[in-house]
């Protein structure tokens, strides 16, 4: 079948000798033969052009529905039949109303066409910014090759400015990242060995080398490609209302059609060329086309914008339900906050001392505390301290000699025999009040400083859960921590509601709990807490560097901070408000268009031509595609 642009090309070239005619005819001007070059014009454009829409009315009356195409069709036949009737019987003929409603119909689905395309090509076109080859190292040399013959393994080198080819984890070197054509983040992410990368962003300043680990479709962005397209292809609840009422509102408008000239011809007189062309301008003006674009446009470009701001929506029902939420619920460990500890707080005369002995005492542990102490201090830049005889008190701590002094690290059960002074008990018990782990560091039998552990918030979770409470929703923590580490976490964030204790396989029946009496989605990392994810109302997955195939969550964020559930939230209400705006303005123009139409206000001059009927439908068609595409310049508050 050929394209409506195809179709809208040869129509209108076919009307031209029908447009001169019309223009010619206030001069009292017409064109010689006129009506078998309108026979013979509009023939072809029934065949070429507007055949389509008889056949899908037809294929839609043989399964008892009527669709838009049904209106167009009808239209256009009663026009075109009776102006070939008109002709041969010496009356006036309306070929050009027949030819201008198919041209003007075609006119409004290139315009939509174009639209659609446009709006549904928008995150593809990202796949055309991969870059093109990548600089392969083979033993000594370095070799170009094809993004295609990529494999898993490869070791691949990325030089300042070059995009980096596929996903991966960086094996030598480090350097600041764009990345955000993928996780919308504007600042440049630094990375270190051992730290991912994704394809296609683009390295700004450094040169390192990195080991493959997805290729081809398994790359991130080609996942990201793949879930926006069955969000685009998805249909929301709402949609499903449209399709009812289409069914029943083309019965309907064929009634009022009839009626139309019924109450024109045999109760008001008219002619009957009069009363068929109010008739068939009431069924052309009535298309619902607007009506059938208004939710899947409005969610294609919804998809699609979300996608560019680092947020995934898996479907069209994710809509309907984020429009309705009083409550989000959020895990504690790697969604509110870094999922691993560091230093809060150093608590002693001479800080960098403590943390210097701490560090030195700690370089060989791999406790994950350790690894905390050890991380301070290298981002205080301290210098370690050789140690010997070294002893591990297992499930208390370590002691060694430094500088011939005796040093200890430890827990409260290590210092049960040493001194502490009043201030820093004082200290201890502030800090144990938080839900803060506490190190002891001293010489000899005095302890001399407390190093506190916490596995912090993010820096952005405070200022999330402030807006979230701010939009009036209930914020809760769902952990398996204990009450008084949870509880010290959520007063600093600004969550009043804390459920802690509990176990993954728990969380989904707090959850069911919640949903009796609010309408809940829960934020998660997407692994163990994918039932939680499955049973809220909406699951909102964080993402997890460059897997984000989470089937659990029905938005999946790109950026493992807080501020994207606000940046989600708003794009799911600002795309179901545009929806309902969208059918808002699909229905008013059917209720102010059909009484136009059907003469109603003719007697003040104001009436409506099958052509011109034709031309207002694709107006409004095109008006709620605009409508949609503005989604595109929402502005959100984070």
């Amino acid at each position: 079948m050929m394209s409506y642009k195809k179709r809208f090309i040869i129509s209108l070239v076919l009307s031209l000798p029908l447009l001169v005619d019309m223009v010619m005819m206030p001069f009292g001007l017409m064109l010689p033969a006129y009506n078998w070059i309108a026979l013979v014009t509009t023939t072809l454009i029934m065949a070429l052009s507007a055949y389509p829409f008889w056949r899908s009315a037809w294929a839609s009356f043989k399964h008892h529905h009527a669709n838009m195409d049904t209106l167009v069709a009808i239209g256009t036949a009663v026009a075109y039949f009776y102006s070939i009737f008109a002709m041969f019987t010496d009356r006036p003929v309306y070929f050009e109303s027949a030819a201008f409603v198919t041209v003007f119909v075609l006119l409004g689905q290139v315009i939509e066409e174009s639209m659609r395309d446009n709006a549904s090509s928008a995150v593809e076109k990202l796949l055309d910014l991969q870059a093109k080859d990548a600089d392969v190292v083979l033993g000594d040399k370095i070799v170009k090759v094809p993004l295609a013959k990529l494999k898993v393994g490869d070791l691949i080198r990325v030089k300042p400015g070059q995009k980096i080819a596929v996903d991966g984890v960086i094996v030598k070197g480090n350097s600041s990242i764009d990345e955000s054509m993928v996780t919308g983040e504007s600042m440049p992410v630094r990375k270190e060995v051992g730290d991912d990368v994704i394809g296609s962003t683009l390295n700004l300043d450094g040169t390192f080398t990195f080991k493959a680990s997805k290729v081809g479709e398994d790359t991130l962005l080609a996942q990201i490609v793949e879930l926006v397209k069955k969000a685009q292809n998805s249909h929301a609840p709402i949609q499903k209302l449209t399709d009812k009422i289409s069914d029943y509102f083309v019965p309907l408008v064929m009634i009022a059609s009839i009626l139309t000239f019924v109450i024109w011809y045999v109760c008001l007189g008219s002619t009957p060329v009069q009363a068929l062309l109010y008739a068939v301008a009431v069924i052309v003006i009535a298309c619902p086309c607007a009506l059938g674009l208004a939710t899947p446009t409005a969610l294609m470009v919804g998809t699609g914008r979300s996608a560019r701001a680092g947020v995934l929506i898996k479907n069209g029902e994710v809509l309907e339900e984020v429009d309705r939420l009083t409550a989000v619920v959020f895990d504690k460990t790697g969604t509110i906050t870094e999922g691993k500890p560091v230093v809060t707080d150093i608590v002693a005369e001479n800080e960098k001392e403590v943390l210097q002995l701490a560090a030195s005492l700690e370089e060989a542990s791999e406790h994950p505390l350790a690894s905390a102490i050890l991380a301070k201090a290298k981002a205080e830049k301290v210098t370690l301290l050789p140690t010997a005889d070294f002893i591990s008190y297992q499930g208390k701590g370590v002691c060694a000699n430094i500088s011939n002094k005796a040093v200890f690290v430890g827990n409260k059960h290590l210092v049960k025999e040493k001194a502490l002074s009043e201030k820093l008990k004082e200290s201890y018990d502030k800090l144990q009040e938080q839900g803060k782990t506490v190190v002891f560091v001293g010489e000899a039998k005095q302890v001399i400083g407390l190093i506190a552990i916490q596995d912090a918030p993010k820096k952005t979770s405070k200022e999330a859960i402030e807006l979230l409470n701010k939009k009036g929703l209930k914020t809760v923590m769902l952990t398996g921590d204990a009450p008084k580490v949870a509880e010290a976490i959520a007063k600093e964030v600004g969550i009043k509601e804390v459920i802690a204790g509990v176990l993954p396989a728990e969380k989904a029946k707090y959850i069911e709990e919640l949903k009796e009496h609010e309408t809940v989605a829960f934020v998660g990392d997407g692994i163990n807490d994918a039932p939680a994810l499955t049973t809220a109302d909406v699951g909102i997955a964080m993402g997890s560097g460059t897997d984000i195939a989470i089937e659990s969550g029905g938005i999946v964020l790109m950026k493992n901070d807080l501020l994207g559930v606000v940046r989600a939230l708003e794009l799911s209400q600002k795309t179901f408000a545009r929806i309902k705006l969208n059918l808002f303005w699909a229905f008013i123009y059917n209720v102010i268009g059909i009484p136009i139409a059907a003469g109603l206000f003719v007697g003040v001059g104001l009436t409506l031509s099958p052509a011109f009927a034709g031309l207002a439908m694709a107006l409004s068609s095109i008006s709620v595609v605009l409508s949609s595409l503005l989604l595109n310049r929402v502005k959100l508050s984070v």
